[in-house]
């Protein structure tokens, strides 16, 4: 192993580490006070009730971690979004679980918080998986209620998907285990069966004050919306329990009853571990994304027995496409190609920057997938398209297009892991959050932005200096240096993972060892999907 190898594997390592801190710290929610005091009501924390659900020694893939990181200081702050999500399996049966954090504000949604809950269930209906809501919440938080409630994808959403939720077959489970209340009251009875907590869960539609002020009625939390009213006057819920855990006992057992439905079919063999150390995927990727590297050698890292069958391997060599499997899944993967090659031609060609050829290469090969029913992967370090008159008098808008049309048309299941930079209309082509992705994650070194730090940096310091100028301001050398510093601090701030899955655009930033395990995760869950698509271009100049 190369100096260089070692330098990154320690950058990467230290990354991680630091990711695992910062999930520590978010996994407490709103703190241990909080924590403390919610176990004395005889409550589980969020994490802890998912521990409880779900089948032991299981994987539970967590989506949403991170949002809200470093979002709403003002307000106190919103960890993970004041929700706990993910993939996890419960009698075998891979389901979506939502779990409410009352220790966040009592479990009231903030903006994040409808768009995380949004995309959960996004998740359950795209891929036809049972979804479980462990429910305790204070309902919207009112400071920002003109963020979270009346526009399309705000609060009132999450009742439109319980129904079309519900239309389409997908079991819907709700456990109320503290606080449910007004607009939110609705999801638990919009969920297929309801389940409460004697004592801590309640639904209603006003609290005891808001009931006080508005008809003058006296009436204490249980009486209005308690378990034992629910489940004997109202007949709103369905069963009662004295504990959580005899709560949760019950959403096992209706899981176990559910019956099968037909899969997608994707191809699955016989899981075989990398040939290689999968930890090796550390020492690749330099912690700045700047230098180069084969992106084979990633690939490597974490397919089936490190076999990769390369697609057009001498043809537009800035990406890469081939196929392999992944825990036995048979997967299609097109990786941005950071290393410097020569084209067909004898040219000499920048890595991450997609060409003409690249472009060309990509959309025949996603076209092949989906001909072939084969999943696709997707690798981001891209630093966006070749520009330049020769490159537009080649028609490099003509061929981006093209692989555009495919990305966006593709019917096969998409994932997506920025492993590098993406940057500029490359996040597009390579399948970047508006192209539907089913499942995209993000390495630590992640950087997301319209481009590059540097060129960003230096255009928005040439506008900043001709405003001041105009202004008759004199900038001198050092004035202008320390703005561009300025500029660069706050530009690399937000393009980094953090910022990213703070707002969701990635669900969620994950350890580079843990790849293998999110792309067999995620065509798993496309696996139950029950929505069969005709593949369909769309007009493209040739």
């Amino acid at each position: 192993m190369n100096l260089d190898f070692n330098k990154n594997d320690d950058a990467m390592r230290l990354s991680v580490s630091q990711l695992k801190q910062r999930h520590a710290v978010v996994s407490l929610g709103g703190g241990k006070k909080s924590i403390e005091k919610s176990r004395e009501k005889g409550k589980l924390t969020p994490r802890e009730r998912i521990s409880y659900l779900v089948d032991k020694g299981s994987v539970f893939t967590e989506i949403g971690a991170f949002a809200g990181y470093d979002m709403y200081k003002e307000h106190g702050g919103c960890p993970a979004g004041g929700t706990v999500a993910g993939l996890g399996y419960v009698h075998g049966r891979q389901c979506v679980i939502v779990a409410n954090d009352n220790t966040v504000k009592a479990g009231a949604w903030f903006p994040i918080t409808g768009k995380k809950n949004l995309r959960m269930q996004e998740i359950a209906m795209e891929n036809f998986l049972p979804i479980i809501y462990l429910v305790d919440s204070a309902g919207v938080y009112l400071p920002l209620q003109d963020e979270i409630f009346p526009d399309k994808e705000h609060f009132g959403r999450i009742f439109r998907n319980n129904a079309q939720i519900s239309a389409m077959g997908i079991p819907q489970i709700a456990a109320v285990m503290g606080s449910c209340v007004a607009g939110g009251a609705y999801l638990p009875i919009m969920s297929d069966e309801t389940l409460m907590v004697e004592g801590n869960g309640s639904i209603f539609l006003a609290g005891p004050y808001l009931v006080k002020a508005a008809v003058g009625e006296d009436v204490d939390i249980q009486t209005l919306g308690g378990a034992k009213m629910h489940t004997e006057v109202s007949g709103i819920a369905d069963y009662k329990f004295d504990t959580e855990q005899e709560c949760l006992d019950q959403v096992r057992r209706i899981i176990d009853k559910i019956g099968e439905r037909p899969r997608q079919g994707y191809d699955r063999a016989k899981s075989e571990m990398p040939a290689k150390d999968i930890h090796d995927i550390y020492g690749i990727i330099s912690p700045l994304n700047n230098k180069q590297y084969d992106v084979v050698d990633v690939i490597k890292c974490f397919v089936d027995k490190s076999e990769f069958d390369q697609f057009k391997e001498d043809y537009g060599k800035t990406i890469v496409c081939g196929y392999a499997r992944v825990d036995g899944w048979a997967v299609g993967i097109v990786a941005n190609q950071r290393k410097i090659v020569k084209s067909g031609k004898g040219e000499m060609q920048l890595g991450g920057v997609i060409y003409n050829d690249s472009a060309d290469k990509a959309a025949r090969f996603i076209m092949n997938c989906n001909q072939k029913k084969i999943p696709l992967i997707f690798l981001q370090d891209v630093t966006g398209f070749m520009v330049g008159s020769r490159s537009e008098q080649s028609g490099i808008i003509k061929d981006g297009a093209k692989l555009v049309n495919a990305v966006a048309n593709s019917i096969v299941p998409k994932i997506t892991i920025v492993i590098g930079n993406s940057y500029g209309a490359g996040n597009y082509a390579m399948c970047g959050k508006a192209y539907d992705p089913r499942f995209i994650y993000a390495w630590p070194n992640a950087k997301i932005a319209v481009m590059g730090g540097e060129q960003a940096a230096k255009t928005l310091l040439q506008i900043q200096v001709a405003a001041l100028k105009s202004k008759g301001e004199v900038i001198d050398p050092e004035k202008e240096k320390e703005l561009l510093k300025e500029i660069v601090d706050r530009y690399d701030s937000q393009t980094s993972a953090y910022y990213a899955a703070a707002r969701l655009w990635v669900d969620e930033i994950i350890d580079p060892a843990e790849t293998r395990s999110v792309i067999s995760e995620g065509i798993n869950a496309a696996n139950h999907s029950q929505t069969e698509k005709e593949f369909k271009m769309g007009v493209v100049q040739v």
